[in-house]
């Protein structure tokens, strides 16, 4: 779906594109799948993949992944049970969308520091 000269308002009243953007936008989903880009991986391999993140944050957002079909989910009949993540088309066809702005963001990592070190807050002057 492209909109033309969209108004914004209007936009962000359409549940279902919102509720997506929202889940899309989130930085635990993008790690995730770009990690999971790279191939198929157990929780505690994916886990190690992106260091940052805890496992219960893991456990929810590869849960969601997967209830959005963007993110397969196998598990194996071991002891104990070996479960595979891995992308799914869908997932593939998102990421491949978000590359642009992955390499924008390496690109121009250290110019959006900068300006974070640099920025100072606007002050408020009070009435005397």
């Amino acid at each position: 779906m492209k909109i033309e000269n969209p108004n914004l308002e209007d936009f962000y009243k359409l549940c279902p594109i919102r509720s997506i953007l929202d889940r899309l936008g989130d930085r635990w989903t993008i790690l995730t799948l770009i990690e999971l880009e790279k191939g198929v991986k157990r929780f505690s391999v994916l886990r190690r993949s992106i260091p940052d993140i805890s496992p219960r944050m893991l456990s929810q957002t590869v849960r969601r992944l997967e209830q959005d079909g963007l993110v397969s989910r196998e598990v194996f009949p071991t002891i104990p049970p070996r479960v595979e993540y891995s992308i799914t088309p869908l997932g593939l066809s998102f990421v491949r969308s978000l590359q642009v702005i992955v390499e924008w963001a390496a690109d121009n990592h250290d110019a959006v520091k900068a300006a974070r070190a640099a920025y100072a807050p606007p002050t408020i002057d009070l009435p005397k």
